[in-house]
């Protein structure tokens, strides 16, 4: 295999499998010349899905079988102790193992971050990962986490998850000093449960640039680089934007077919639809990063099809590309020496 960086893909995970894993490959090799790829599952039907892409295995871009599939279904317990083969856990063990830079997966979102946890481990002074993604945004996109790995944390984590979406933040936006926001039910100091408040003094006491609470609609406003919240408010977040996002297309379709003249008003304005449909694009922020492990993990959507699919794969080359696990070391370390000197 060539030199540059490797990432495995989950072939067989998610909704849709090869039929979307295998033409975003492709699409990712042509884009990115210094990448390689390892096509993880089925030898025989992902050779038949190369084959009807006029596609082979070359030296940038190999199979690695893999005799068994998790399920969307699956329990992670399952996936753990009953899927040693599973598609999603080869295509991890090539991380640990040092064949693979990175892994992508659509499949189940539980099975995935137990098997990354278990195979990889965690960073150390991080304990527990979180799942980050970046958001559109007035001003280009917020970086927010978590959006559903842990469900109820502490203040020590929250602050931990703000040191890996500063760090996320730096690496990708090339932003050296991203500003922090601690999600909240309001800006004023006294708002807020008890985690909360004391995730503010630990950020204001830290030496990231934090900004005090945000709202929900900071996160759309584009006032914080980063956005930082526990798993449960983050992921009803983050589907209460996708549900908004699909709400406003269906009713602008339902209006401008509405009659003659709106046909005709959609027409002319198919520039503009077209302008506003890729900035909201779901496609173009698929990809959302499992921070703290050692190791870089992307989720991909579920039922992603082949565009967004590449675009979890170009997020994983860039994770790649700036080392994020290392800087999310150094900075956490850079913390604590912090902490320790006062």
């Amino acid at each position: 295999m060539s030199t540059g960086v490797t990432v495995a893909l989950d072939a067989m995970g998610g909704d849709i499998g090869p039929d979307t894993v295998v033409p975003a490959a492709l699409a990712a090799l042509r884009e990115h010349q210094d990448l390689n790829i390892i096509l993880v599952g089925d030898e025989s039907v992902l050779e038949k899905s190369l084959a009807r892409h006029k596609a082979a295995v070359s030296d940038r871009l190999n199979i690695r079988h893999a005799s068994q599939v998790v399920e969307m279904d699956d329990l992670p317990s399952t996936a753990l102790r009953n899927k040693k083969d599973s598609s999603m856990r080869v295509a991890i063990n090539l991380v640990k193992q040092g064949d693979a830079d990175a892994c992508v997966s659509a499949g189940n979102t539980g099975a995935l971050m137990a098997t990354a946890r278990f195979v990889l481990k965690m960073l150390p002074g991080i304990d527990r990962p979180a799942i980050c993604t970046a958001l559109p945004s007035m001003t280009g996109h917020t970086w927010m986490l978590d959006l559903g790995a842990n469900v109820d944390v502490g203040a020590e984590s929250l602050l931990q998850f703000a040191v890996m979406g500063s760090v996320i933040a730096s690496a990708v936006d090339g932003n050296e000093n991203p500003r922090i926001g601690l999600l909240n039910i309001g800006e004023e100091e006294i708002k807020g449960n008890e985690q909360v408040k004391e995730a503010g003094q630990l950020l204001g006491s830290s030496h990231l640039n934090y900004g005090g609470y945000a709202e929900g609609d900071d996160i759309y406003k584009g006032g914080f680089d980063v956005v930082v919240c526990d798993g449960f408010v983050g992921n009803v977040s983050l589907k209460t934007t996708e549900g908004v996002a699909k709400m406003i297309a269906q009713f602008i379709r339902e209006e401008f077919s509405r009659n003659l003249l709106t046909r005709l008003a959609a027409l002319i304005t198919m520039p503009v639809l077209r302008a506003f449909r890729n900035r909201i694009d779901p496609r173009r922020y698929n990809g959302a990063s499992l921070l703290g492990l050692r190791g870089i993990v992307i989720k991909s959507h579920g039922s992603a099809d082949d565009l967004a699919f590449a675009n979890a794969i170009k997020v994983a080359v860039l994770a790649v590309r700036e080392s994020v696990p290392e800087r999310i070391s150094n900075q956490l370390q850079t913390y604590v020496e912090q902490r320790q000197a006062i």
